[in-house]
């Protein structure tokens, strides 16, 4: 049994930031029903997908008669309702058949601090306190890999528009543009509509051609080749992309796209994902995969309908994340009867985030110019709108190193933190 410490970012939002588990063994030998229904329901998470799990009953007792005839996993969960002096004697039981590389997490019952330590000095990773919820579990074992020196994990930001023509691709990289230039943050903006793509054109920059080399072999996919493949478009920002064209056809499978958002987390705080209006199964696994998804739509039936489609799959889909945040664009178009925020929130299910009213002058200036609506009308009520949502998305900090005290019982005792 291994102890590790564990470094994050802190990143505005609904939840802090929870990294990717990696492609690790996972076997949880529960004491309760309830605690077995937590963590099958962590073991479909988005963040543990690339993990193996297996959830059994029988707590302690069971693990050790698994593990006498066979290896135990990279990762060993175990739930006891066991009085502090059993619980001891039976993890000194699961020792004697627990291989030293296997980090060991122990669920208990019992909110004891100096058994906690006791865990500790005993090799233990971790020690949560029941009832635990979906998230609080996952973050657990996500923070085991996280090594202290390591690289914090970035934020992956997804756009998608309701249909073609809302003007998706334009908030954000109005966005990316704002989050690099005022909030001096690196920020990648990911275009990943190979074919019909505005990045380049919108931001004047010739887009390198190497996407397809990325897409085409995922597993050489790091973050040094991922720092070739990007195009400068300012001091922080850089676009990753094709330069576009229907000359051949682009397919994307979804491990690409894994590749991808895994070494640009890895390489920069802020990847803002451009999505194109159309349903592939890459698509919905870059929905389900992101940090935080906007949706933007304008106030009409075809994109209220689409709108609340996409709200109902990533809510089924991403139980333990915030909702995608919906955002009407081009509102107030003269003569045009458009469907009110509130009746568009109620139809949908979520809340409207923000309204960026109709301005063609502004958007086709900075189009025209291979610029952003920020530099041509930073007065503008659009510019305002946009600021707001970037308020929403991000806040800059430092990342914050945490150490193995950083437990979930030492946050339920509210102990100070190890500096």
């Amino acid at each position: 049994m291994k102890t590790t410490s564990t470094a994050t970012a802190s990143i505005a939002g609904h939840q802090d930031l929870v990294a990717q588990v990696p492609r690790i063994s996972i076997h949880v030998y529960c004491d309760t029903q309830q605690t077995a229904e937590i963590a099958q329901h962590a073991a479909a998470d988005r963040r543990m997908q690339r993990a193996h799990t297996s959830v059994h009953l029988g707590g302690i007792t069971a693990a050790f008669h698994a593990f006498q005839t066979e290896a135990t996993p990279n990762l060993l969960i175990v739930e006891s309702r066991s009085p502090r002096d059993t619980l001891l004697s039976e993890l000194a039981m699961l020792a004697e058949v627990c291989q030293a590389e296997t980090k060991v997490v122990v669920i208990g019952h019992v909110n004891d601090v100096l058994l906690y330590r006791e865990m500790m000095q005993r090799g233990v990773s971790e020690y949560l306190v029941a009832p635990l919820q979906q998230l609080q579990l996952v973050e657990a074992i996500a923070s085991l890999y996280q090594s202290a020196t390591a690289t914090p994990v970035g934020r992956a930001i997804a756009f998608m528009g309701t249909k073609g023509g809302v003007g998706s691709s334009s908030l954000a990289h109005n966005v990316a543009w704002a989050v690099a230039r005022n909030g001096n943050v690196e920020t990648v903006i990911a275009d990943l509509d190979l074919a019909f793509g505005t990045a380049g054109l919108n931001f004047n920059q010739d887009i390198a051609p190497g996407i397809m080399e990325v897409l085409g072999q995922p597993d050489r996919v790091d973050p040094t080749l991922l720092e070739r493949m990007l195009t400068k478009a300012g001091d922080k920002l850089s676009i990753f992309g094709s330069p576009g064209g229907v000359e051949r056809e682009f397919l994307i499978e979804p491990a690409a796209v894994e590749s991808i958002l895994t070494g640009l987390r890895a390489s920069v705080p802020v990847t803002v994902i451009d999505l194109p209006a159309l349903w592939a199964p890459w698509v919905k696994y870059t929905l389900m995969q992101a940090d935080q998804v906007i949706i933007t739509a304008t106030p009409d039936l075809p994109s209220l309908r689409n709108a609340r489609s996409l709200v109902d799959t990533l809510k089924a889909g991403r139980p333990n994340d915030a909702p995608p945040l919906l955002i009407l664009n081009q509102t107030g178009v003269p003569k045009r009867p458009e469907i009110s925020a509130a009746d568009f929130s109620k139809a949908v299910g979520v809340p409207v985030s923000g309204s960026i009213p109709y301005d063609a002058q502004s958007f086709g200036v900075a189009q025209s110019n291979g610029q952003m609506v920020f530099e041509v009308a930073p007065k503008s009520k659009a510019v305002a709108a946009i600021s707001a949502l970037v308020q929403q998305l991000v806040k800059t900090e430092k990342a914050v190193q945490k150490s193995s005290l950083t437990s979930a019982l030492m946050k339920k005792l509210s102990l100070p933190r190890k500096k």
